[in-house]
């Protein structure tokens, strides 16, 4: 079955995310060159190392846990939040029904100029 797909999703003239996961796996499954494996799918060789590549970008990082100390503060002002310090001193107040991806973006902005 994987290869009556690879042979499906290798004739079609667009890829969605999806196709080319379907493709870049199955080249990375059965080893071997890029060249070889697109020459023997017929399909173009920059187009998967395109696709492999921008695949590989997507991938998430390694996790990385930040350390956490909890306070008491008025339960007025912070009512369906939550507030995250950072050791530099500045803060993320984070409302309730956020999105995760939001705040993990949020973070990493956060973390790329300085340690949290």
């Amino acid at each position: 079955m994987r290869s009556e797909q690879v042979a499906k999703v290798a004739s079609r003239r667009y890829w969605r995310e999806g196709d080319a996961r379907v493709i870049v796996e199955a080249w990375r499954h059965a080893g071997g060159p890029l060249s070889r494996f697109a020459e023997r799918h017929g399909v173009d060789p920059q187009r998967l190392a395109r696709w492999a590549a921008r695949l590989k970008r997507a991938e998430p990082g390694p996790l990385r846990f930040h350390p956490v100390r909890l306070t008491r503060t008025d339960e007025r002002a912070t009512t369906g939040s939550i507030e995250i310090d950072l050791r530099d001193g500045r803060r993320v107040r984070v409302a309730r029904g956020f999105e995760t991806e939001d705040l993990r973006r949020v973070l990493t902005v956060l973390g790329e100029g300085t340690t949290c």
